[in-house]
């Protein structure tokens, strides 16, 4: 994969991935649950005048509409998990969540539509760090590196 762009923090990293879908009527995350759905929940915000939906690992029966409620962006009820996007999350790659990469690219055949886009959203380079970049067919990687501080009193 060649870099085309940069951007800085987490409103970079939303208009980043804004742009990349600009173009589509859903989009349908998958990932870890408890890591990645509030992930998923923020970038289904700043695209919320799509359809948006979040696939449990790679089980496609757990697949739910995200919503914007009152009290944010909220899982739901089921929704069709077929999309003009699918976005995996990060998490996927962790040791932690056992996940295949054969089933992730069975479950991506599934779900993306016809001249659909296949995104991975990550950071510290966890597509690559975790070899999936030479097994999965990504459209487009966004990476974020996170640099952090702590300050005490």
């Amino acid at each position: 994969m060649e870099k085309v762009s940069e951007f800085k923090g987490i409103n970079g990293n939303l208009v980043a991935f804004k742009e990349e879908v600009k173009d589509a009527k859903k989009v349908t995350f998958a990932g870890v649950p408890g890591v990645c759905t509030p992930f998923a929940e923020l970038f289904a915000y700043a695209i919320r005048d799509k359809e948006c939906a979040f696939i449990t690992l790679t089980d496609i029966k757990s697949t739910r509409r995200i919503r914007l409620t009152p009290q944010g962006m909220q899982l739901s009820e089921f929704v069709d998990p077929k999309a003009d996007v699918v976005a995996l999350l990060g998490g996927l790659t962790m040791p932690k969540s056992n996940v295949k990469i054969e089933d992730v690219n069975q479950m991506v055949n599934k779900i993306l539509k016809k001249d659909g886009k296949l995104i991975g959203l990550s950071y510290m380079d966890m597509f690559k760090e975790s070899g999936w970049l030479d097994q999965v067919d990504f459209d487009c990687v966004i990476d974020g590196t996170l640099i952090g501080n702590v300050f005490k009193k």
